[in-house]
């Protein structure tokens, strides 16, 4: 049976870095689940890489044909930025495992639709003082550094991954993010002893 594993973690607990890793590891195989937003683009980002970059109009399109799978919405200090994935084709679980990457919630919607023997959380976790400095560390590296936002995200973030909803969702287990190179080696670890 093939799966998606689904990287979860609160803002600034290397979730980008660790889900490239794993996507560049030729052992996994594992293919990209693009997710789409209306947010603007971040320096560095390509569109269909990160997400694919999209508006309203799209969003509502999807929503209109039953193609929605789970959908975010947060009102930010830039106004409101829709998350969401689509059932547009990207996903055959008939040929391959997948890697996602999102929210508590967008892993709960992605469980409802697909079934809890698809899904496979993999919780990270950085501890908060750690997590604030590297998230201002790549707020500054921003050509317009929206600092009102990172702080909106990281006091939000201690709601949305509050114990009492990681609890309900079935996360047990958890990999701590202090070290790359170890937080790496035990994802991969379980990922191997489910495709293999």
């Amino acid at each position: 049976m093939h799966r998606i594993f689904y990287l979860m973690g609160k803002s600034a607990s290397g979730k980008d870095t660790i889900y490239q890793k794993l996507l560049e590891n030729e052992d996994l195989n594992l293919r990209r689940i693009v997710l789409y937003t209306t947010r603007p683009v971040r320096e560095g980002e390509k569109q269909g890489r990160e997400y694919y970059f999209t508006d309203e109009q799209k969003l509502h399109e999807l929503q209109k044909e039953g193609r929605l799978i789970e959908l975010r919405s947060y009102d930010t200090v830039h106004g409101i930025w829709h998350y969401f994935t689509a059932d547009d084709g990207q996903i055959d679980l008939k040929n391959y495992d997948y890697l996602g990457i999102g929210t508590l919630e967008s892993y709960q919607k992605m469980k409802a639709y697909f079934g809890e023997e698809t899904m496979v959380p993999l919780y990270i976790e950085v501890e908060d003082g750690e997590r604030l400095s590297r998230a201002l560390t790549r707020e500054k590296m921003q050509k317009n550094p929206r600092y009102a936002e990172l702080c909106r995200r990281f006091l939000a973030d201690s709601e949305d991954f509050s114990e009492d909803k990681l609890a309900d969702a079935g996360i047990s287990c958890r990999y701590a993010n202090a070290n790359l190179e170890e937080c790496m080696a035990e994802i991969e670890i379980k990922i191997k002893s489910m495709i293999y």
